[in-house]
């Protein structure tokens, strides 16, 4: 194995398990599987680049470095060159939270002395200048993540917020510095004082760059975005990689959502328009009068018309309903019942499932994989930016997409099944992955 990369979620590590495999034209991509959880055996051979999903972004803190840290002794373990610890393209954290914990764990193992920061990702509208995180032309604090149930991002300036976490000096690694190419980043770094540096990144060029300058660093951290050029480094340009052949999984369909994020909010409604739908009754759930039996109910009564379950909630309601339930005990019900019903559907032939939401995405993963008995997950076509095809399963496969709270288009869910049906990417995925690569 070549790259390793530790995932505080599920939908990240998809995300950049999509960027990997499919690298950059000529080059290509890596070889590339994803792991619901650490692994216990050793990696097939055939793997160039290990991706490993926890849920550590709201785990307790002391939690998720101990986790982060075994991860990374496995990958080590499996021969990788070179560490990735991928986190949201929104930097989700709380002031108290687990990216610099995180980060200064690896980086001590690692002995790394200069570690850059950078969740840019402008295909998606994430950029980061003047050390200020924005979603398209919107500072973060204002694009509706401060409303986020779990991770609330107040503060755009992500140099004060990671400061915040950890006792190493954050400094920043400005844009007209990285404008100038992997030399220049290269004696910035070199020359800066703070351990930690903040890049700024405003388009897929500067990502690019900042990868090449990159090149030899025991440890990135970022969103999926900075390993955009990291393949290129490990394999020879005349042999350019295609991503895994998929043949495309037929069969029953399941769509379950439990972001609150604007987006998937405006997809839900958007899905509902045409396809049956059903809310679910979060008092219902903790009262034990909404069950697994509920969901499984539903989906079976609408197999063929893409069905929905869904927790998705406007800002108020959610700060409601933890204020009277407790904001844990509310995310571990929802998180139980969401993983038990995949499980069930799954074991009663359900082929294909849609997930939308990081926590939701991460319990559904894990459930499928273990009722599979199979911990890996290969990278299929890709939806939308960010949003793959996974496939869980040898015999009888079952496809999987985990769709972060804010990424995919309006009708994200009924395309996810038609790839996943037919095996293929659409056009306008494949029109804007080339309009990226003709940018570079």
């Amino acid at each position: 194995m070549l790259i390793g990369v530790i995932a505080d979620d599920f939908t990240g590590a998809s995300d950049i398990a999509n960027t990997l495999a499919r690298g950059v034209a000529p080059d290509g991509g890596l070889r590339t599987a994803q792991f619901a959880g650490i692994p216990t055996d050793p990696a097939p051979s055939e793997i160039e680049a290990g991706v490993i999903s926890l849920k550590s972004r709201t785990a307790p803190r002391a939690a998720a470095v101990d986790e982060s840290r075994t991860a990374l002794r496995w990958l080590r373990a499996q021969g990788c060159r070179q560490i990735v610890f991928k986190y949201c393209s929104t930097f989700d954290s709380t002031p108290e939270g687990n990216i610099g914990p995180v980060a200064e764990a690896l980086a001590d193992e690692l002995g790394a002395t200069k570690v850059v920061f950078c969740p840019a990702f402008p295909a998606t509208g994430r950029t980061v200048y003047q050390g200020h995180l924005f979603v398209h032309d919107t500072p973060l604090d204002r694009s509706g993540m401060a409303d986020h149930p779990l991770t609330p991002m107040t503060d755009p300036d992500i140099r004060r917020w990671l400061q915040s976490q950890t006792r190493a000096a954050v400094g920043h690694l400005p844009i007209d510095i990285v404008r100038r190419g992997p030399s220049a980043i290269r004696c910035a770094l070199d020359a800066a004082d703070a351990r930690f540096l903040i890049a700024d990144a405003i388009s897929e060029d500067n990502l690019m760059d900042l990868g090449a300058a990159l090149a030899d660093a025991p440890l990135i951290t970022g969103g999926s975005g900075i390993a955009q050029g990291l393949p290129r480094h490990f394999i020879p340009r005349a042999t350019g990689r295609a991503a895994a052949a998929y043949a495309g999984v037929t069969g029953p369909e399941a769509i379950l959502a439990g972001s609150c994020s604007g987006a998937t909010r405006a997809q839900v409604e958007a899905h509902a328009a045409a396809h049956p739908t059903l809310p679910i009754d979060v008092r219902g759930v903790m009262a034990g009068t909404v069950t697994v039996k509920s969901l499984t109910g539903f989906f079976d009564a609408n197999v063929g018309r893409a069905p929905l379950a869904y927790s998705s909630a406007t800002p108020a309601e959610v700060r409601a309903l933890q204020a009277e339930f407790g904001r844990d005990a509310l995310a571990a019900r929802l998180d139980t019942l969401f993983a038990q019903t995949a499980s069930a559907l799954v074991r009663s032939g359900y082929r294909r499932l849609v997930v939308a939401g990081g926590e939701t995405s991460g319990a559904v993963a894990q459930s499928v994989a273990a009722t599979l008995k199979a911990p890996a997950m290969t990278i299929g076509p890709e939806i939308d930016p960010g949003i793959p095809v996974l496939t869980v399963g040898d015999d009888a496969p079952v496809a999987l997409a985990l769709k972060s709270g804010n990424f995919g288009g309006i009708d994200v869910f009924q395309k996810a099944l038609r790839v996943m049906e037919s095996g293929h990417q659409e056009p306008a995925a494949r029109a804007a992955r080339l309009a990226q690569a003709r940018i570079r």
